[in-house]
């Protein structure tokens, strides 16, 4: 059977942490969807390690990897993350696989993404990706035309023959709709010729390698990226990311048939965080957004940028668990909201002064919404030490007790600080 964490707000909620601490007890880790723009963060005694594009179970020396199917492959991006992992101890390179079916992200790829987000953020309507050419590989996969890791590793010469004449074509389409760029197209084959033997010890087919581990009954885990209102589908788009970051991108990913799912475990962060544009009902433009940016340190593991923050916002979250069936909930960084006197919650949403009756899919009635908040006493105290549930301060419990309740979805982690250990575990 197979676990699953996935992140329950707009991304960066520490999916990376709860991977980290339930592969003490699996055998294989597996991304499914997106690419080297998801950021993972774990600590390890004093070493910190940054997961981009590769399975986070890469921590556990027992874990076997895989990058699956629905993820998209920037080849350059994998060798670098491999050899920072490595330069750290980490042995990876016997235990870390790739679908032959996950499509290729060009250095092209990423180029064309930051001329489309120039473009239209010269008419004020910028997504803010991450310029890591996500987009515009999931197009090109979309059309029918993108370029996967089998036919890179394909040791027939007419393979690779077939590859750059794809490759070509690729490139001749992009410049018929941004024009002429500048390029070294030689350049980016000459790497790939010798990237198609660096990684083809690495290629599998994951769809064998999946069931397999099925019908051995290994303990599977499998780490979503980005998160749910990020979906291509169900997230607040057309600001989102170009992948089901949700439940559905699991089976489509990897696939796997969804009577293999067991416990689907959602991630929150106590507070809301979304980086990139669009609208966020609960954000914080004033002295509690700037001390959640500080005391969180809110910034993107991938990109750096500064994170936009804001209060714990319910309404997303009930619609999250809607569509992903969360088993149980993982509160992370409580210890953030340590300092305030003060703590509210969006519990509800209202337009023209009626309440929705979920959250809205059209982002013009999305910016025009009152939140209803309900406000309860902070806690006023440092819990970056305790090691028990049961210690927490009483404000602490109350707060994450009306989560529960509000969701109707028990919580089985606490996290209390950035460290491997910072992680309280709560019956239920």
């Amino acid at each position: 059977m197979c676990d699953v964490v996935l992140g329950a707000q707009w991304g960066d909620e520490g999916k990376g942490k709860l991977v980290d601490l339930l592969c003490d007890d699996i055998d294989v880790c597996a991304r499914c969807q997106g690419g080297n723009n998801a950021g993972h963060t774990i600590v390890v005694g004093k070493t910190k390690y940054d997961f981009h594009m590769l399975p986070s179970g890469l921590v556990n020396p027992n874990c076997k990897n895989l990058v699956g199917s629905g993820v998209v492959v920037h080849v350059p991006s994998f060798f670098q993350e491999l050899e920072n992992l490595e330069s750290k101890g980490l042995n990876c390179r016997d235990r870390l696989f790739i679908s032959s079916r996950a499509h290729l992200v060009f250095d092209f790829h990423q180029r064309t993404d930051k001329l489309k987000e120039a473009e239209l953020s010269a008419n004020k309507k910028s997504i803010g990706t991450t310029g890591k050419g996500i987009g515009p590989t999931y197009s090109t996969k979309a059309s029918r035309s993108g370029l996967r890791v089998h036919h890179l590793v394909n040791p027939d010469p007419e393979a690779w023959e077939e590859f750059k004449t794809k490759y070509m074509r690729l490139i001749v389409s992009r410049k018929k709709r941004y024009g002429e760029f500048d390029y070294d197209l030689d350049e980016e084959l000459a790497r790939y010729a010798k990237y198609r033997e660096q990684l083809r010890p690495f290629v599998v087919d994951s769809v064998v390698f999946m069931h397999d581990a099925i019908k051995q009954k290994k303990k599977i885990l499998v780490e979503g990226a980005n998160a749910l209102m990020l979906d291509i589908d169900f997230g607040t788009y057309p600001y989102v990311t170009s992948s089901s970051t949700g439940i559905g991108g699991v089976l489509t990913g990897l696939g796997i048939p969804p009577n293999h799912i067991n416990n689907v475990y959602g991630v929150v962060k106590a507070y809301t965080t979304r980086v990139g544009e669009g609208p966020f009902p609960t954000e914080q433009l004033n002295e509690v957004g700037e001390t959640l940016q500080d005391v969180g340190a809110e910034y993107g593991v991938t990109t750096g940028r500064k994170r936009r923050c804001g209060w714990l916002d319910l309404v997303v979250l009930k619609y999250s668990a809607m569509i992903n069936g969360y088993t149980s909930l993982n509160i992370t960084k409580l210890d953030v909201l340590d300092q305030f006197k003060e703590i509210e919650v969006g519990i509800a949403y209202k337009l023209d002064g009626i309440e929705t009756p979920s959250f809205p899919e059209d982002l013009h009635d999305l910016a025009r919404v009152e939140v209803v908040y309900k406000k309860f006493p902070g806690w006023e105290t440092d819990i970056t030490n305790i090691k028990r549930y049961e210690d927490l301060p009483i404000n602490a419990k109350n707060y994450l007790k009306f989560i529960e309740e509000y969701l109707e979805i028990p919580i089985q982690w606490v996290g209390t600080g950035p460290a491997r250990e910072s992680m309280l575990e709560k019956a239920i």
